[in-house]
């Protein structure tokens, strides 16, 4: 483990060689092999299905791990898995997750799957990515994963063969007793065969692969990014990427001492690469509380005793569990953390001062994105942490921040002038991001930098900062607003947990700044008060937004972004409805779907008879397209 301290330290370690000439396995099977060399008996994985910080666990060494990743490889590619093959797995945190995870990447290729998507949306994945196995739970109480996956399958005719983990194997007497007589049930209606897990991973081998090994760097990962409108965007992941984030925390992070507590879902690329990964490189331990991780049930009340339980040293979260935990009175003894790391969402700085006041640690925030295998950027674990920042960029990874020149082209923005964040490392799959040609399109800058949709600058220190969405941006009449603005504005009111702008439609400006707001537990404001104080802290006029509500929670990604399509919808709906009501048109919006070539297409159903024309001239006022709603 190197010291990472500042721009001076990432550079002195990007000058020790160039990233081809490092000595680093090819294969992900090579890299578990040097970890199980370097650190066998030592812990690498651990999983508690209960948050009760007494509750059984189990615990892999690197010796353990191997063989049943081994096993499980053996698996994949007994049921005709090769090399560009797809294992999909549909599966909450468990160990068996983690062992698919590597597994299928050692056989074939391996795609995660979000299992709070709709069976559909799964269906959809499992199309796209020819996945021809799908490891899942087996019924479960309090678990709706196996029928959505018996569902998803039904409507993924390539899909031959479903392998179902029985969580009930963590379970102690009498609860194991009961799980069998309460099960629920799960009527199959696709033709896939449908085997266990466990004993079919028990019939292989542990000791060696039945097949070669890869000889070179290839893809060995799908994972979908934006699949929770329907129309999943697969990213392809090669070995290289995933060994340089394992690197990186090897290298700058974590050492075989760390405990990683990492309550993040193996489906995201955070909890896959900048975790798993990096223990692998480290030799560190990763623990996983209860299948649900954050969502997991007690996992908030009981987290700062899993601390202690574990003696955790890197603590792995995002904003949105920072404020849950800093709702709770810190109650065990967590002097073992070093630091916290938070990843997929901007913290406001008031959350990263209440958590150093809590617990002493300070968190550093990174900066990743699936589309770039993960880690591009983070403030510096023994340096200066700018807070409202994404940190440095790390060894072997090349930021510029790049605009359109007019002619074409790009050029590159000044310090602190902000422009497109764009993106080199070893994690970039120049050209190929995606596994669909046309969603490559116009992706890089320059052929090597990909455009990562964000827009950023980089200051005097070389810190990178992430001031919005490039489409995020709300146009007010061809005038841009960073949502960014409203959201740490109305963020700075003491009753506001969290803020989500977004532009509602306008028929005379296209579009009008609004902004949505979940309140802290038990705190009490009206919206009226928000909108004074919003008119009081926004300097820009016209970022003033023209409509705050209070929402009881938030939509928010299974990482805990929040989700901006949803607050669209709503306020298309809103909109629409209001303009309807007024012209005295007798129809409303029934839905507000996404369609892949026109975006948010708001449904209109009928509530009397209709003007069709002068309901045409109404909505026609608007930029956002609209249908009657057929059934």
């Amino acid at each position: 483990m190197g010291r990472f301290a500042s721009l001076a330290d990432r550079d002195a370690v990007e000058r020790e060689m160039d990233w081809n000439a490092r000595d680093l396995p090819v294969t992900l099977y090579q890299f578990l092999t040097r970890a199980r060399d370097a650190h066998g008996p030592r812990n690498a994985i651990s999983f508690q299905i209960f948050s009760d910080p007494k509750a059984r666990a189990e615990t892999l060494t690197w010796t353990d791990l191997h063989g049943r990743v081994t096993r499980a490889a053996n698996l994949f590619r007994s049921l005709g898995i090769g090399e560009g093959d797809v294992v999909a797995y549909l599966l909450p945190n468990s160990i068996e997750t983690a062992v698919t995870l590597l597994g299928g990447a050692v056989a074939g290729v391996v795609n995660p799957i979000n299992p709070l998507l709709e069976p559909e949306q799964i269906a959809a994945i499992l199309r796209e990515t020819k996945a021809r196995v799908l490891v899942t739970l087996k019924a479960f109480p309090k678990s709706d994963i196996a029928q959505k996956a018996a569902e998803a399958v039904r409507h993924a005719p390539g899909v031959h063969t479903v392998l179902e983990v029985d969580l009930n194997r963590y379970l102690d007497p009498p609860k194991s007793w009961i799980v069998p007589l309460v099960r629920p049930k799960n009527p199959v209606l696709h033709k896939a065969a449908v085997k266990g897990f466990a004993s079919e991973v028990a019939r292989m081998p542990a000791d060696r692969l039945s097949f070669a090994d890869s000889t070179g760097d290839r893809v060995a990962a799908y994972f979908h990014t934006g699949g929770t409108t329907g129309m999943p965007k697969v990213a392809q992941h090669r070995y290289s990427g995933m060994i340089y984030n394992g690197w990186l925390g090897g290298r700058l992070l974590f050492d075989e001492t760390d405990v990683l507590i990492c309550p993040l879902p193996l489906f995201h690329v955070l909890a896959a690469y900048p975790v798993l990964m990096s223990v692998i490189a480290s030799g560190a331990h990763m623990v996983m509380p209860t299948p649900a991780g954050y969502r997991g049930e007690g996992v908030f009340d009981n987290f700062w005793k899993l601390i202690e339980r574990w003696q955790a040293t890197f603590l792995i979260t995002v904003p949105t569990a920072i404020a849950a935990l800093m709702q709770r009175p810190v109650d065990a003894d967590v002097s073992s953390l070093k630091i916290a790391i938070s990843g997929s969402a901007p913290l406001p700085i008031e959350l990263y001062s209440r958590f150093e006041a809590a617990t002493g640690v300070q968190v550093a925030e990174g900066y990743g994105l699936t589309e770039a295998t993960c880690l591009v950027s983070c403030n510096p674990i023994d340096g200066l942490k700018k807070v409202g920042s994404v940190g440095l960029p790390l060894p072997h990874t090349e930021v510029r921040i790049l605009a359109r020149d007019g002619k074409g082209g790009f050029r590159k923005c000044a310090i602190d002038e902000v422009g497109e964040i764009c993106v080199a490392n070893p994690g970039v799959f120049a050209g190929s991001t995606y596994t669909e040609d046309d969603k490559n399109r116009d992706l890089f800058a320059e052929m090597l930098f990909l455009r990562t949709g964000d827009l950023g600058r980089l200051d005097a220190d070389g810190y990178l900062w992430i001031t919005g969405r490039a489409k995020d941006l709300i146009i007010r009449g061809g005038h841009n607003i960073d949502p960014a603005e409203i959201e740490e504005a109305l963020a700075r009111h003491p009753a506001v947990a969290f803020v989500g702008a977004i532009g509602q439609p306008d028929a005379f400006a296209g579009e009008l700044p609004c902004a949505y707001v979940e309140l802290v537990k038990d705190a009490a404001v009206s919206e009226a008060e928000l909108m004074e104080f919003a008119k009081t802290h926004i300097h820009e006029r016209a970022a003033v937004p023209k409509h705050v509500e209070i929402l009881d929670e938030l939509p928010k990604t299974a990482v805990g972004k929040i989700f901006k399509p949803d607050l669209r919808k709503r306020a298309i709906a809103r909109v629409y409805d209001g303009a309807l009501a007024e012209a005295g048109l007798a129809a409303r919006v029934a839905v507000v779907v996404e369609d892949k070539k026109r975006g948010l297409v708001a449904r209109l159903e009928r509530t009397g008879t209709v003007d069709e024309t002068a309901l045409a001239h109404k909505l026609g006022e608007f930029t956002r397209p609209w249908e009657w709603h057929q059934g």
